[in-house]
């Protein structure tokens, strides 16, 4: 499994996955899970991918064939569309077309597959936006009143989401909230693992600001870590019943 959130916020939009796969305790390995493309001061658009790992590597690569390929047009390339709202259309559905053709090749075997994303970007001239893709190719968008998205194993990071995150939030302190989520997760859940990709795009940039991989044992992260569990023990222990 995986676990991806993105935070959009009033000055930008911040992006986390792990890159944890696993069929099984013994078959686990590591894959990206965040996908940039990006034409610097122009266009960008970060997806973040969690599901079948054959349905999300296939829809990346019909993606970036559609984006290179000899006939490009608005219609098929996410780099031409228009607006995000026509980039979500064709990445949702491509997305669904590709889980239809994994699902048809395994109906025999009674088995079904299934895989979300999370989009985010901006082009010059629009508005930063950013979505959830369902495996269906639908999708729903974040909003102020829920400035954050997440997909995979997502129950466990998102308490602290919920108490601190709100359009108003810098972009170091949505920086900290994605990382400390993931931190909650990592601890609660053995299907996520490091290593961590982190992705920042400041708004009206129209490209990825910083972009940063967490590897594990990385000193900052563990320190923050060690920081948030004492924070915890010490709140705990001065509530009183």
């Amino acid at each position: 499994m995986t676990y991806c959130v993105g935070l959009l916020v009033n000055a930008g939009m911040v992006l986390l996955s792990d890159t944890r796969t696993n069929a099984g305790l013994d078959n686990i390995a590591t894959y990206r899970k965040m996908f940039v493309f990006e034409d610097p001061g122009e266009r960008v658009i970060t997806i973040l991918t969690a599901g079948s790992l054959s349905v999300t590597q296939t829809t990346i690569a019909r993606l970036k064939d559609a984006v290179r390929g000899p006939d490009v047009d608005a219609e098929t390339s996410i780099m031409l569309a228009p607006t995000l709202l026509r980039v979500a259309e064709i990445i949702g559905n491509t997305l669904a077309a590709v889980r239809a053709d994994v699902d048809e090749k395994l109906v025999a075997m009674g088995q079904g597959v299934s895989a979300s994303m999370i989009v985010a970007g901006q082009r010059r001239g629009g508005e930063m936006r950013m979505f959830l893709i369902y495996p269906e190719g639908n999708f729903i968008e974040a909003t102020e009143d829920t400035p954050f998205l997440q997909i995979g194993e997502h129950k466990y990071g998102k308490p602290i989401l919920d108490r601190v995150v709100t359009p108003a939030t810098s972009l170091a302190d949505a920086q900290k909230a994605v990382l400390l989520s993931m931190d909650s997760t990592l601890r609660s859940n053995l299907s996520v693992g490091m290593p961590l990709d982190l992705a920042v795009i400041e708004r009206d940039a129209c490209r990825v600001t910083l972009r940063r991989r967490i590897e594990a044992g990385d000193p900052g992260f563990r320190a923050m870590s060690d920081a948030w569990s004492k924070a915890l023990r010490d709140g705990f222990a001065q509530i009183t019943l």
